[in-house]
């Protein structure tokens, strides 16, 4: 059984997603249950001179049918997203700024690559005219911490701004930031989640040549194969996931509707290598350790994981062996699944959206589906679900996610109990 704790517990109360497969949770579940895949071939630039033609992008997104539309203009594509997702966010927890004291809600932002289309138009209008050029709204677009800025400024949060970057390991990490901040009584409610715009030409080229990503460009829905045998990259994707996280008694003094409770964050630095993972994953292996200990729950009680899964041949290797070592005989009982297929490969905002994929299984009891799985990989003896989602009343479930520089995150998400 989940232990109660001594001290705030903390709820998801409200989830807002932009992204490839969707930009509604009723569309965007849908697509993660049923294995609709958002890859599609390029369109954003001209995609002919890089090996990698298929992205997962958002298609029809316009600012001003979330936020204030004059924005657009200045706004890097990155922070758009981000300041969309949290206002549907904010709007799907049924609250609105007018309903909340501002100095008691705070905001973290995820984020890795954000600022990169700022800095490269303000280096190219500087080439051009010289530094009057430059527009002086590149300095606010261009550092990481903006995107957290502007959200708090459209949604008039006073009590808490904060980035964080910690590669794809950033959406895991901002969750576990604001479980922290509620849990310490800073704040009483925390918007948190990743944004990302990585889908520029200079960053393309950068990911084509580090050679992680896909070439199957003929076939774009079957190109990214999580855990597969054939597996050969991921599909670069963009978008932003958004979370609302409030202590507990101040969910149930406004009738709020609890989709998950979170219970536990843990993370770790294998200090082995700059973009390889440990061949055995240990720094996977410690994050599960701390998430679970943080939860105080046994490795027994977890029922799923969302894994990192990003297709990449070491990576989906290493990240099984470290969940078998950690659960040992239990992991032969887990589901683990993979949904980037679906959504493509987010950078930090995947752990937010994969967050948010973790708290609607649990409510909705439905394990998603690992897409493109048709041969696993020899070595993957574990429940990979490769054919269909499933019906399943699901209980703890743990998201997982690793960055460059070593760096690993897991997120412990449980069935909310109003009993404990």
């Amino acid at each position: 059984m989940i232990a109660t704790h001594p001290r705030r517990r903390v709820v998801v109360t409200g989830m807002g997603v932009i992204a490839p497969n969707g930009s509604n949770l009723a569309t965007f579940w849908e697509s993660i249950v049923e294995g609709r895949i958002a890859a599609r071939p390029l369109s954003r630039f001209d995609s002919n001179p890089f090996p990698s033609r298929v992205a997962a992008e958002v298609r029809g997104f316009k600012l001003g049918d979330y936020a204030d539309p004059k924005k657009a203009h200045r706004l890097d594509l990155s922070n758009q997203y981000g300041m969309a997702a949290a206002s549907l966010a904010i709007a799907d927890a049924r609250i609105s700024p007018e309903d909340w004291n501002p100095e008691r809600v705070g905001i973290v932002e995820a984020t890795s690559l954000s600022g990169t289309e700022s800095s490269l138009k303000g280096q190219a209008a500087f080439e051009n005219r010289g530094y009057r050029g430059i527009s002086p709204f590149a300095v606010i677009n261009g550092y990481v911490g903006g995107g957290a800025g502007e959200i708090a400024l459209e949604l008039g949060i006073q009590g808490h701004a904060a980035s964080y970057s910690s590669g794809s390991a950033s959406g895991n990490d901002v969750i576990g930031y604001a479980l922290r901040m509620i849990r310490a009584g800073e704040v009483d409610m925390m918007v948190a989640g990743g944004a990302e715009a990585p889908i520029l030409p200079p960053l393309w080229g950068v990911f084509c040549r580090t050679k992680v990503m896909t070439t199957r460009n003929e076939t774009p829905e079957t190109a990214m194969r999580p855990f597969d045998a054939t597996r050969d990259g991921f599909v670069l994707g963009e978008g932003a996931g958004f979370l609302v996280l409030e202590e507990l008694s101040h969910a149930i003094a406004r009738g709020s509707r609890i989709y998950a409770e979170v219970v536990g964050h843990g993370r770790a630095c294998e200090a082995y290598h700059s973009v390889a993972p440990h061949p055995e994953g240990i720094g996977i292996q410690r994050a599960m350790e701390s998430a679970l200990r943080d939860a105080q729950l046994s490795p027994s009680e977890v029922t799923y994981i969302n894994a990192h899964g990003t297709a990449t041949g070491p990576n989906d290797t290493v990240e099984i062996r470290a969940i078998k070592a950690h659960f040992g005989e239990h992991s032969k009982r887990l589901a683990v699944s993979s949904t980037k297929a679906v959504t493509g490969h987010l950078l930090a905002a995947g752990g937010a959206i994969e967050s948010v994929v973790c708290a609607l299984a649990i409510y909705h009891r439905v394990i998603p589906k690992t897409s493109n799985l048709i041969v696993p990989d020899s070595e993957y003896d574990l429940d990979l679900v490769p054919s269909e989602s499933r019906p399943y009343p699901l209980r703890v479930a743990m998201n997982l996610n690793s960055g460059f520089g070593g760096r690993n995150a897991c997120l412990v998400l449980s069935r909310y109990d109003e009993t404990q």
